[in-house]
C-alpha cells in the first residue's frame, strides 16, 4: 500500500496565512510531532512487510508425527486375562467340563 504522504511532504507543506489564522509556530510544532509519528509508522509497516514476506517464503513447520495408538488386546489376550482372573478368584481355571 503506497500513500501520497511522506514525512518530507508533510514537512514541506505550506499554508497561506490569513488575518485571523492559526499561529504558524503552533502549527509547525504540531506538524513536527506528526512527522515523527509518520516516520515511526512507515518504518513499522516496512518491518512488518519484510517479516510477512519472510514468513511466506519459509516452508510450514512439519507437524509432529502421529504416535500409533496402543495396540488393542487380541481376543486370545483377553481370554487369557479372564482365565487368570477366574483362577485368582476361584482357585482353579473355570472352563468347559471335560
Amino acid at each position: 500500500m503506497q500513500t501520497e504522504l511522506t514525512a518530507e511532504a508533510i514537512y514541506k507543506q505550506e499554508f497561506k496565512t490569513a488575518l485571523r489564522g492559526y499561529s504558524q509556530e503552533e502549527v509547525d510544532q504540531f506538524l513536527d510531532v506528526v512527522i515523527r509519528d509518520y516516520e515511526k509508522m512507515a518504518k513499522e509497516i516496512e518491518r512488518l512487510q519484510k517479516e510477512n514476506d519472510s514468513l511466506r517464503r519459509e516452508p510450514a513447520p512439519a507437524s509432529e508425527p502421529v504416535k500409533p495408538a496402543q495396540p488393542v488386546a487380541s481376543n486370545y489376550d483377553m481370554l487369557r486375562r479372564i482365565s487368570n482372573l477366574e483362577k485368582a478368584v476361584f482357585g482353579k481355571q473355570v472352563g468347559p467340563s471335560e
